[in-house]
């Protein structure tokens, strides 16, 4: 298969986005590694189940204001924004040598707020920056990639952490992250890109903020994809709480769930492979919603109780999830004016990401009440009716679009 073919080949010979990929193989396995190292050290200090959870709570409470953080990246340069965030991540995980009591849990807490803060301005400077540096034509593919790097590191990292905390304690695990972000940060400051000052803004914060969610609403092919991101992930976060139901009717312990996840992982990691050669064949809207489908069906199937059929509904599960997202995401690269990029991307992350939160707490309380095999069903129905839908969208989004000229690439 030659590089004309096979689109990842060419990401990768393009040096802004292998730069890219490269720091977000870094950064990634630290940000995994110290994800689950966090929740083992509070659980070891306090041995409260709670408090334990209260560190993905931390991380992910800053997404809820994701478009007030994003505005930062459309207000400076995104380059040294990243290498910014990046250094004081690195210098603020430093604090945590000190945390050695149940009485130093605050400042745990209180690095993980910030840590999920600044990766919501990360991830919007970079999907802004990433759209000015990377061609056009690559960023389908460039996006598949990075979640390729992302769900990998979260196969391995993992692993890592749980070592290195069980041999050395949690200080060493946040050392290893913060010299990612070093690392990272060398790699980032190596990238070729041309940006010009911002303009200064003449509007209040408030006004500029909702400058992305008025943007992203108004426009025809953005909405629908957005919106069904944030379906799917609503349904994901319920689906997420079942795990253990669904590994109960398949007659095997809790630790099986660690196997059902690694072939979701997997699945993942294919996926996003093949996603630029998708993305370029069928576009956006059907990318994402054959993605879905694929998601539903894999969701209902996961009732029947067999270990075969679990472990082709996660891998399913794996590869239909991410679609939508990496659609949504390069849509929003390809659509949006550079001005208004930061913004729009922190709050097409917001909408989709949320609803996970909201899904986890909901299936927390659904899972004691009803069935789990019921909820599957219910579930499925809801994702192939969320692809039906965008699937239905595509012919009135270009009557839209044919009378608008500042849209001109397909999602």
């Amino acid at each position: 298969m030659t590089t004309s073919t096979w689109t990842p080949v060419r990401v990768l010979h393009d040096r802004n986005a292998r730069l890219y990929l490269t720091g977000v193989v870094i950064s990634g396995f630290g940000t995994s590694a110290l994800w689950l190292a966090s929740g083992v050290w509070v659980k070891d200090l306090t041995g409260s189940n709670g408090l334990a959870a209260l560190c993905l709570l931390a991380m992910w409470a800053p997404t809820l204001v994701g478009p007030v953080l994003g505005t930062l990246a459309d207000r400076v340069r995104r380059k040294p924004l990243l290498i910014g965030t990046n250094l004081l991540l690195a210098a603020l995980l430093l604090t945590l040598f000190t945390v050695d009591s149940p009485g130093r849990l605050w400042l745990l807490y209180a690095v993980l707020f910030v840590y999920g803060a600044a990766g919501v301005v990360h991830d919007a400077a970079e999907s802004a920056l990433v759209a000015a540096a990377v061609d056009p034509s690559l960023l389908g593919a460039f996006n598949g990639l990075r979640m390729t790097a992302t769900e990998g590191m979260k196969l391995l990292a993992p692993l890592a952490g749980a070592g290195l905390y069980a041999a050395y304690g949690g200080p060493s695990v946040a050392l290893l992250d913060a010299v990612t972000f070093v690392l990272a940060t060398g790699v980032y400051a190596l990238l070729r890109v041309r940006e010009e000052k911002p303009v200064p803004a003449t509007d209040d914060w408030r006004t500029q903020t909702s400058e992305g969610a008025r943007f992203l609403w108004a426009h025809a092919r953005l909405r629908p994809l957005v919106l069904a991101g944030g379906t799917t992930m609503l349904f994901a976060g319920v689906g997420g709480t079942l795990i253990y139901a669904v590994v109960d009717g398949l007659g095997r312990s809790p630790a099986y769930a660690g196997v059902l996840y690694a072939v979701q992982g997997a699945g993942s990691v294919a996926v996003g492979l093949l996603s630029g050669p998708a993305l370029r064949h069928l576009g956006g809207r059907r990318f994402a919603a054959y993605g879905i489908a694929l998601l539903a069906v894999a969701v209902a199937l996961r009732a029947v109780p067999s270990v075969p059929v679990a472990l082709a509904c996660s891998a399913a599960c794996g590869a239909g999830l991410p679609c939508v997202l990496i659609a949504a995401m390069t849509a929003v690269q390809r659509e949006t004016p550079d001005a208004l990029l930061g913004r729009a991307a922190a709050t097409a992350n917001t909408l989709m990401f949320t609803p996970n939160v909201l899904g986890l707490a909901a299936g927390a309380v659904l899972v004691e009440l009803v069935d789990y095999r019921l909820l599957l069903l219910v579930m499925g129905v809801g994702l192939l009716g969320t692809a039906v839908s965008l699937l239905q969208s595509p012919a009135r989004a270009e009557r839209t679009d044919s009378r608008s000229p500042s849209d001109a690439n397909p999602a």
